[in-house]
């Protein structure tokens, strides 16, 4: 990652949340430490942030705390040949006429672009997901209400009594910040405790998560693997992690990154 879109990725991180740890810029620009704190006191000297122990703060604190985790518009560009195949794959499960849900994320929005060829109706907290299946396909969609994080670009609502209570999906298909023997997990209790809700309304629960998830962890922990129906990702997963999956009663799809290229090649 190039120092401007490192800086940009602290001072979002930074306006978001009173405090930004070292270690949470290190795992959303996947820098070093040493450059993190170069880029936190160069930073510090043009007075966009406030170098503290252990981090920065913003010199304006937030009203509303943001979201944990990289923005979109930084996401959406890692490992993307991964998330299109994967995408496909996904959209590959679902029929005409289904009611499903898809859960904001930059892997779950390579499902915008073959779901052109359905006519369903999704339930996402997603604006970019939102936006591309109103434009572009002939599905209907259905929002939550909730606060908007820009960053991220979803809408999340801690209470209870909103729509997500109301609709029913027979999948859900949901990305994530890592999967372990433990369960999939997640960076934010906000993220999750939407996400639990939403999983509690499908009938069953797809993860779409590249290869790399598997080596990433978080301290939080969004639901065991069993709860978890299926996982879809790359054929870049090694034996040991489908290992895993089989040994939980977790049905994995491997969904060739190649073929993607091949597609490309071909228009």
């Amino acid at each position: 990652m190039h120092e401007n879109e490192r800086h940009r990725v602290i001072l979002s991180a930074v306006e978001s949340k009173p405090f930004v740890s070292v270690a949470e810029m290190v795992e959303m620009t996947e820098s070093s430490e040493a450059t993190i704190r170069r880029d936190i006191a160069t930073l510090h000297m043009q007075k966009k942030l406030r170098r503290v122990r252990g981090g920065a703060e913003s010199v304006a604190p937030p009203a509303v705390i943001g979201l944990a985790g990289r923005p979109f518009s930084v996401n959406l560009s890692k490992n993307a040949r991964q998330k299109r195949a994967i995408g496909r794959a996904a959209v590959a499960l679902v029929e005409d006429g289904e009611s499903i849900i898809i859960n904001g994320g930059t892997t779950t929005f390579q499902m915008v672009h073959p779901l052109a060829t359905r006519r369903c109706q999704v339930f996402t907290n997603s604006f970019p997901i939102a936006e591309h299946l109103l434009r572009q396909t002939k599905n209907t969609v259905v929002l939550p209400g909730g606060t908007i994080y820009r960053e991220q670009n979803i809408i999340l609502s801690p209470f209870d009594n909103d729509v997500t209570r109301n609709f029913y999906a027979r999948c859900m298909f949901m990305g994530c910040q890592g999967i372990a023997p433990i369960g999939i997990m997640e960076p934010d209790p906000l993220v999750i405790q939407s996400e639990q809700k939403l999983i509690g309304q499908a009938d069953k629960v797809v993860i779409l998560a590249d290869s790399t998830k598997f080596e990433k962890r978080s301290s939080l922990i969004l639901c065991p693997l069993a709860q978890v129906d299926t996982v879809i990702t790359d054929d870049r997963v090694t034996d040991a992690h489908a290992a895993m999956l089989e040994s939980a009663g977790v049905t994995l799809i491997v969904a060739p990154a190649g073929a993607d290229e091949e597609e490309a090649d071909a228009g």
